[in-house]
């Protein structure tokens, strides 16, 4: 009987050396001033600035270019698409805001997937939920009273359009914006220098 190897699908090792890659949408600015305020005024935080993850934080052997070029190839002709705000959602040590799971959602989650070799998170595949994180790491004795709170809080938007993703990387403490792919034909993604001016960072939570 022969025997074939099981596909190279590893959780990610923060032992690893070795950036943390992400394929995330930005939420539009009301929402994202509105869930930072949120977040100053509960005490709370995420994992560096709002975002919508297509993809959970991922290694990979790949160099940076080959990286954008299968993510370029994977995305082509994905078109722009709505995010339905669901509402409040909590899991152990975690506040979030729910997005409707859409048939866009997981197909762009779904080629997200294809790219590799690569880690991928427990939560990828069918365990894939998107959302906007409230609270990371919530202590457990607070996480009933923070729960009673945000109950009735409502975002100052229940949908939006994205029309572009973001190939992010986090090291050493920083999330980084590496290079955006708008969606839609006849556009070109461009690239986000890694430093200097043209870079977004996001400064990630303290350990």
């Amino acid at each position: 009987m022969s025997t074939r190897p099981a596909p190279a699908v590893r959780a990610a090792d923060p032992s690893v050396p070795g950036p943390l890659y992400s394929l995330v949408a930005w939420p539009p600015e009301a929402l994202d001033t509105w869930l930072r305020r949120t977040q100053e005024r509960l005490g709370v935080r995420g994992f560096g600035a709002p975002h919508l993850n297509l993809r959970a934080p991922f290694q990979t052997d790949l160099t940076a270019a080959q990286l954008v070029a299968a993510f370029r190839a994977a995305l082509r002709g994905a078109g722009p698409f709505e995010v339905q705000v669901r509402g409040w959602k909590r899991l152990p040590h975690l506040l979030f805001l729910e997005f409707e799971r859409t048939c866009a959602l997981r197909e762009l989650h779904a080629r997200a997937l294809t790219v590799g070799p690569s880690t991928r998170a427990p939560h990828d595949g069918e365990g894939y939920t998107p959302h906007l994180t409230l609270g990371l790491g919530i202590l457990p004795r607070a996480e009933d009273e923070l729960w009673a709170e945000v109950q009735p809080l409502v975002p100052p938007v229940s949908r939006f359009e994205v029309g572009v993703l973001s190939l992010t990387r986090e090291e050493r403490g920083e999330v980084q914006e590496v290079h955006t792919f708008p969606l839609g034909e006849g556009e070109a993604p461009r690239a986000v220098p890694p430093t200097g001016a043209g870079a977004e960072q996001h400064p990630a939570p303290e350990s």
